[in-house]
């Protein structure tokens, strides 16, 4: 992983300063790791959620083998994801509007996969682009429930939407590859019953849809932040997004097209 993080364009004072996000993510990783020793199960993948965090933050985790991170806007990550190494597998996890389905797709070759898909028409445009831009990689995709029923999150209804979400796009987008059901349980609160709703619709939409994962493996759960991560992994959660408690809550200055983003978002989700 040295040589990887080497070919960035960081300076060794900027490596430095981050020095710290390495040992985190492994005590992360063994305390994941013992948890599920102990359910019998195995450990969740981690994703480090990297979002405003500079290139350096990032390269930090990759020189402990660290992969999979996490970004929410369709700009930022165009941005970083040039000048690190295509070895990153970039999980996409924020409210992506349909129109920046292809800017996300056609400028981010490694995107591993786009949890928040939270609607027939997104997924059809990702479907749209991934045949534009790389029709000889399906592109993995997790569908979006509001497990908590609050307004000012995205996602599917619990229950019949959820699965007809899912059954548009195993059926209808063939550049797609459904891997999943995500969810973002209640803030500072016990979100067990989010977790298991998830878990619940999960289960119906295997059932029902007769699908499985890549592989023939179940479906996965990404559900679990960094103030609910242990209690989700309890509660059968294969993906974790782990943000603050790894990188701190400090923030860098946000480019501008990244700011401008952030902003349509919260305005959007204001008009809801």
């Amino acid at each position: 992983m040295a040589a990887i993080v080497e070919t960035a364009s960081v300076s060794a004072e900027e490596l430095a300063e981050w020095a710290g996000v390495g040992p985190v993510i492994e005590e992360t990783r063994a305390e994941l790791e013992a948890l599920a020793t102990t359910l019998g199960k195995p450990a969740p993948r981690l994703v480090a959620v990297s979002k405003t965090k500079p290139n350096a933050a990032v390269l930090a985790g990759v020189a402990v083998g660290q992969l999979a991170f996490g970004e929410n806007y369709v700009a930022e990550l165009c941005e970083k994801a040039p000048l690190l190494p295509a070895e990153i597998q970039w999980h996409f996890i924020g409210h992506l509007q349909s129109n920046k389905a292809k800017p996300l797709v056609e400028g981010v070759p490694n995107l591993f996969v786009v949890e928040s898909v939270d609607s027939a028409k997104l997924a059809k445009k990702l479907d749209n682009a991934v045949k534009a831009s790389r029709p000889d990689r399906p592109l993995r995709v997790m569908a979006q429930v509001n497990t908590s029923g609050e307004a000012s999150k995205s996602g599917a209804e619990p229950g019949d939407d959820a699965v007809e979400l899912c059954r548009y796009i195993d059926k209808e987008c063939e550049n797609l590859v459904l891997v999943g059901l995500m969810t973002i349980g209640r803030y500072g609160e016990d979100c067990s019953d989010c977790f298991e709703c998830l878990a619940t619709n999960r289960d119906r939409v295997a059932e029902e849809l007769s699908i499985t994962g890549p592989g023939g493996a179940a479906l996965e759960l990404s559900m679990g932040m960094s103030a609910d991560y242990v209690q989700a992994t309890q509660c059968g959660s294969t993906n974790v997004r782990v943000g603050s408690s790894i990188f701190g809550s400090r923030a860098y200055k946000a480019s501008s097209a990244a700011a401008d983003e952030a902003n349509a978002a919260k305005a959007a989700a204001s008009a809801v």
